[in-house]
């Protein structure tokens, strides 16, 4: 069974929530990666090995949470995977890394994991799997109603951006800053099928356009359905996937609280009848940009109110429009100290820029990102050991 996969939902109870994150293996002198999937994966824990998965080039790998009501339990959950994951990645003699992009990109033939399905890809696409290998953070909530999971989506749209700035970690690749907080999403938009999503106005409109992209041949599965949120594919959930790999741990649990206080809120909107905010896919674009340019550190272009402002007013609005779902779990205090955090200390992309601005010097970032990304011991779990 999918360790993701998540059972109904009324309204009375708290939606679930599961998280993949993907996360880059590097040589922490060099700050290159290294295609040593595989010798890191046989490294991790029996009870861990199902939950640690090969992602699309050998230099990265993926986990998967269990499926999750509250944000603690999520939490020591994320903690043990990654601890258990770094541990791995140690005794193969490289490191872990939570980046949305290689520091020094990853030139020459992609070294793809072996797979048909990834053959298959670079043969079609070519030259789009070029310095792909791209790290996010995936966030599942449990809204098996499809007709209701694109509703959700629809109301989404004009915070994807805002969730994005919030979580950008990949200013620098090829070895240089990009002058993106979120170089993953300038990369990622290479694909004919990534993007904020359409308004879509049925489960049925959902299906016709991806049949529509399947005909053309912009996608060769349902999985390759890249926009930042999709009812999944093979789970009955909404995927929430347009940010960054989280840097820490914290900041991934914040993540999901958020998404799943605004998809609460959305769900209770739905179920009333009352329309999604009418966002012009132009615009929607746009901001998105705006907001992978400038992450926390700018300013963005409110969808709402048709004005460029503040990043961190942005901020306020989306947990203004959360809070309610927020205060009932009980999430509220946490992901406002995570916040507090990240406003003082700065985002993702903040941090690295502020390593390397230092010296120039692509070693303390890979120091840095190694370092952020290994949990505090007081959540993490041995490696190997089971998560409950």
């Amino acid at each position: 069974m999918n360790p993701l996969v998540a059972g109904p939902s009324s309204p009375e109870q708290a939606l679930t929530m599961g998280v993949e994150e993907e996360f880059l293996i590097i040589d922490p002198e060099t700050g290159r990666v290294v295609p040593v999937a595989d010798a890191v994966r046989r490294r991790i824990g029996a009870a861990l090995s199902d939950r640690v998965q090969p992602e699309l080039m050998r230099f990265q790998i993926e986990t998967n949470s269990l499926v999750h009501t509250d944000l603690g339990r999520l939490r020591h959950d994320l903690a043990g995977l990654r601890a258990a994951a770094a541990a791995a990645a140690e005794s193969a003699g490289v490191r872990l890394a939570a980046s949305g992009t290689s520091l020094l990109g990853n030139t020459g033939p992609p070294p793809l994991t072996p797979s048909p399905r990834y053959q298959r890809m670079h043969r079609q696409y070519g030259g789009v799997l070029q310095g792909q290998g791209v790290c996010g953070c995936h966030v599942h909530i449990g809204i098996p109603d499809r007709h209701e999971a694109v509703q959700v989506s629809n109301h989404l749209r004009p915070w994807l951006p805002v969730l994005q700035a919030l979580m950008s970690n990949s200013p620098i690749a090829d070895g240089a800053d990009t002058g993106h907080a979120s170089w993953r999403v300038v990369q990622w938009t290479r694909w004919p099928s990534s993007g904020p999503p359409p308004f879509f106005t049925s489960a049925e409109h959902y299906d016709a356009l991806v049949d529509a992209l399947y005909a053309t041949g912009a996608i060769m599965d349902r999985g390759m359905v890249y926009w930042y949120i999709r009812p999944s594919h093979h789970l009955p959930t909404l995927e929430f996937r347009g940010a960054d790999a989280c840097a820490t741990v914290d900041e991934a649990v914040a993540l999901a609280g958020l998404v799943r206080a605004l998809c609460t809120v959305a769900l209770a909107d739905v179920r009333r009848g009352l329309p999604a905010p009418a966002v012009d896919q132009t615009l929607l674009n746009v901001a998105y940009w705006r907001a992978a340019h400038d992450g926390l550190e700018g300013s963005g272009y409110d969808l709402l109110s048709g004005r460029r402002r503040p990043a961190w007013k942005l901020v306020g609005g989306l947990v203004q429009r959360a809070r309610p779902a927020l205060e009932r779990s009980g999430d509220l205090a946490f992901v406002t100290e995570v916040l507090n955090r990240l406003r003082s200390g700065g985002s993702g992309a903040a941090r690295q820029r502020a390593a390397y601005r230092r010296r120039h010097c692509l070693r303390d970032v890979a120091h840095l990102l190694v370092e952020q990304t290994r949990p505090p011991s007081e959540t993490a779990v041995p490696a190997g050991a089971s998560v409950r």
